[in-house]
């Protein structure tokens, strides 16, 4: 009879532990399952689309002369008289300096004197009385000593090559020009001419847009010094290799002046307008900049997790976006909530 008693005392004592045992884990699991709830960030998206744009590409540059040339003699010698002064303007073919012309009289007599040879030996030529030989000797002589006379001729009288402005004077008359380069430009000159009625601009471009750059396309450029003057230019020039380093192509930009409000040196915006373009955009505010690089991503919503994928963007539209990879068109982008998730946690989307 006790035994009995004691037995029934253990199991009773046996279901009350294992009754306490039980308890606390169905509450943990319970608990788990709150937490995962309460740890769901709640956010807002929306789904990427591809739109129709107009496609601009923006650049900095300082402008430059169109044309510039840096007139010297072919040797070195006295500088008879400079005709110019620095920001006179000068036409095409305009003498703006002469030489010393001792050895252009020189040559001028010489040529002179054989083109009296070879004209009395041309008549005698015709009559049959001068041999071939000394007709040729004489005609050599003649057309060597013009050649002479006209390289002279153009290394005495220094003409502008084009119409502008002169941009520097380097000598004096009477001073004597040696054939050494000018600290300043780099280069052996007497003065320097630039043309400004029409300036350029050089642009570097990403490699990815070489199709779509041509000749002819409209480029608007601004100038700080005139905020609210905008100028149409045309590309002119595409260089025809890619830059190895930078993977970038340079591209001139013509920009006509006829008015001279803008200089070489002026610092200047320009926008390239490339057509019609689709493009995925969004917000701004869904756009997040890895701290400490220039790396740039978005959360995406997969299946109620917050995924980071990195994206590099283009233009900005008024307050969004263009997104050139990372994103199809589909996807689902975080665009509210988004400054406060990590990587695969779980959302909650709202409305």
């Amino acid at each position: 009879m006790n035994t009995i008693k004691i037995l029934t005392l253990s199991l009773a004592l046996g279901l009350l532990i294992a009754g306490t045992s039980c308890a606390p884990k169905k509450d943990a699991a319970a608990e788990t399952k709150l937490s995962e709830v309460k740890e769901a960030a709640s956010v807002k998206t929306m789904t990427a689309t591809t739109e129709t744009i107009t496609r601009y590409i923006d650049f900095t540059s300082s402008l430059i002369a169109f044309e510039e040339v840096h007139l010297a003699p072919s040797a070195p010698g006295r500088i008879e008289k400079i005709n110019v002064e620095i920001g006179n303007n000068v036409r095409k073919d305009q003498v703006v300096a002469l030489m010393d012309r001792t050895n252009l009289e020189t040559a001028k007599i010489n040529m002179l004197k054989l083109e009296t040879d070879f004209k009395r030996l041309e008549t005698l030529k015709q009559s049959n009385s001068i041999a071939d030989q000394q007709y040729d000797q004489i005609k050599s002589a003649y057309e060597i000593a013009k050649t002479s006379y006209q390289f002279l001729l153009d290394n005495t009288q220094l003409k502008a090559p084009f119409s502008g402005v002169i941009s520097g004077k380097y000598f004096e008359d009477g001073e004597i020009y040696s054939g050494a380069p000018i600290p300043s430009v780099g280069k052996a000159a007497i003065v320097s001419i630039i043309q400004i009625n029409q300036l350029k601009a050089l642009i570097s471009i990403a490699s990815n847009y070489y199709p779509m750059v041509k000749v002819g396309m409209k480029a608007d450029v601004k100038s700080e010094i005139y905020p609210d003057l905008i100028v149409n230019g045309d590309i002119y020039r595409i260089y025809p290799t890619i830059d190895n380093a930078t993977k970038t192509f340079t591209v001139e930009v013509k920009i006509p002046n006829s008015d001279l409000k803008l200089r070489p040196g002026m610092f200047s915006k320009i926008q390239l307008n490339l057509g019609q373009g689709s493009a995925i955009l969004v917000p701004n505010i869904a756009i997040i900049k890895q701290t400490g690089t220039n790396d740039m991503f978005v959360f995406l919503n997969k299946n109620n997790v917050a995924v980071k994928t990195p994206v590099k963007t283009g233009r900005m539209i008024d307050d969004r976006i263009e997104v050139t990879e990372g994103i199809a068109e589909g996807d689902e982008v975080i665009v509210v909530g988004q400054n406060k998730l990590e990587n695969q946690v779980a959302i909650i989307i709202k409305n």
